[in-house]
């Protein structure tokens, strides 16, 4: 990586990063509901998936929005 950005760009490529992270995790955890009655090894598999994506997607919210709190599975963010 030896290409310099601005701060800018730097929060544009965050911005992309999570949205793809986001996507991505949306996609496991549809593949891990179909496939739970059919392919329980694979749904397992699947869900591990969609649970690092959202520690990825955690990770870039922090970097954005520092101390935004936790959000819940459901998409709630707890209020404290």
């Amino acid at each position: 990586m030896t290409d310099v950005v601005d701060a800018d760009e730097l929060l544009r490529r965050i911005w992309r990063g999570r949205a793809c992270a986001a996507e991505a995790e949306r996609s496991w955890r549809e593949r891990a509901q179909r496939l739970t009655a059919t392919d329980p090894d694979g749904a397992r598999e699947a869900a591990v998936r969609a649970h690092a994506y959202e520690a990825v997607l955690r990770v870039l919210e922090e970097i954005v929005s520092p101390g935004g709190g936790p959000v819940r599975a459901d998409g709630v963010k707890q209020v404290t």
